[in-house]
């Protein structure tokens, strides 16, 4: 068994449900500590303000190569969303399965993304380490609200001077076939909560009552019909959905006191959350509401040169496929992480992340963490 299977299977079999402490973070480190690696884990978020995120564990790892080297960090996340149920078996007992490609390794967070760690782990084995700096980012808080994790290591790092010169997600990018895509940049996510304000009433007095609803109405449709930009040339156009429509009101006989809805945007770099956030809010305000905005995270991109060059290379040389440099699909920790240094996210598989039977195939395991120790070398000795 090789050693990017024995790791996967160690993570998932410690169940982690976000947001994730104790018992993973123990068989992270257990991994870590003989490859010579420094291990700093810390709890963030006391849950005293009563967020249901926190506590939140996370680790920040460091093998320090001679003095002025290079710098390189792989990062992701050890907690899972909940497995749900009718699994075929227990989601936190991998179990290998025979299959016509390969034997998968089944269990929640095969995929996304304790089987990536799994690879980077057997990777950095192959990476000498007077090659350079390597580290290792890992938070149990990326599935949640992400208010206590890699933001957290982040502080840490700065803190302490340890921060990365480039940084390799791990996020499961690939589409059909491991190496087919990795993603350069992502896009920006705000949601508002819009709110109307009416005076409830009978339905056959409506003189006597103020039905929001209207209001709300004119408020959906101009934003429905907003249309933000037509895209750039790495970026897809923006997006603004609506997700939700309430009034609270289960009579149909009574004009409701208030009427709520939300919208989420999706949105590229001709954009900020600020600014979207802002003309939402005078829309709303226009039509007699209010807006609450929640910024999840600004678009970003690392553009395509030398970084995003090693990747496609190591990619190449490994599965004979160059992938495609893309900023599609949702938001990730690397949001984050760009603010210290170039990011950029490669990974497994994504067509059973989140899903039911998340499986990941074994011998994608081994060629992925043949894949990162490519990629490190390249970076640590460029």
């Amino acid at each position: 068994m090789s050693d990017a299977l024995t790791y996967a299977k160690a993570l998932i079999s410690a169940e982690s449900v976000t947001p994730a402490t104790g018992e993973v973070f123990d068989a992270m480190e257990a991994m870590l500590a003989p490859l010579g690696f420094d291990v700093q884990r810390f709890i963030a978020g006391s849950g005293a303000d009563g967020t249901p995120e926190a506590p939140v564990e996370n680790l920040f790892a460091i093998r320090r190569g001679p003095e002025g080297s290079k710098h390189f960090a792989f990062a992701g996340h050890l907690d899972v969303v909940p497995p749900g149920n009718e699994w075929t078996s227990d989601p936190f007992a991998p179990e290998e399965r025979p299959s016509p490609g390969g034997s998968l390794l089944y269990g929640r967070g095969a995929v996304d993304m304790k089987g990536s760690i799994a690879s980077m782990v057997a990777a950095v084995a192959d990476v000498p380490a007077d090659a350079g700096t390597v580290s290792f980012i890992i938070t149990g808080d990326e599935e949640g609200p992400a208010l206590y994790g890699t933001r957290a290591l982040i502080d840490h790092m700065r803190a302490t001077g340890q921060e990365p010169d480039l940084c390799l997600v791990g996020e499961p990018t690939s589409v059909n076939r491991l190496g087919d895509m990795m993603k350069i940049g992502r896009r920006g996510s705000v949601n508002i909560w819009l709110e109307v304000e009416g005076t409830q009433g009978h339905v056959a007095y409506p003189h006597l009552a103020d039905n929001p609803l209207p209001k709300l109405i004119a408020i959906l449709a101009e934003l429905d019909a907003w249309k933000l930009d037509t895209g750039t040339d790495w970026f897809q156009p923006s997006n603004l959905e609506i997700t939700e429509l309430d009034t609270i009101n289960h009579a149909h006989n009574v004009i409701p006191a208030k009427a709520q809805a939300r919208i989420s945007i999706r949105f590229n770099d001709l954009h900020s959350g600020a600014l979207l956030s802002e003309r939402v809010m005078a829309i709303a305000q226009k039509h007699g509401g209010i807006a609450k905005p929640i910024i999840s995270g600004e678009p970003f991109l690392t553009p395509p040169g030398e970084f995003s060059d090693i990747i496609a290379q190591a990619v190449e040389a490994e599965t004979g496929v160059r992938p495609e440099a893309s900023t599609t699909g949702g938001t990730s920790d690397a949001r984050f992480l760009r603010s210290v240094c170039p990011v950029i996210e490669f990974g497994l598989c994504n067509a059973t992340m989140h899903k039911r039977d998340e499986a990941v195939a074994i011998p994608d395991l081994d060629a992925l963490a043949r894949i990162y120790t490519a990629i490190a070398k390249a970076v640590l000795t460029k």
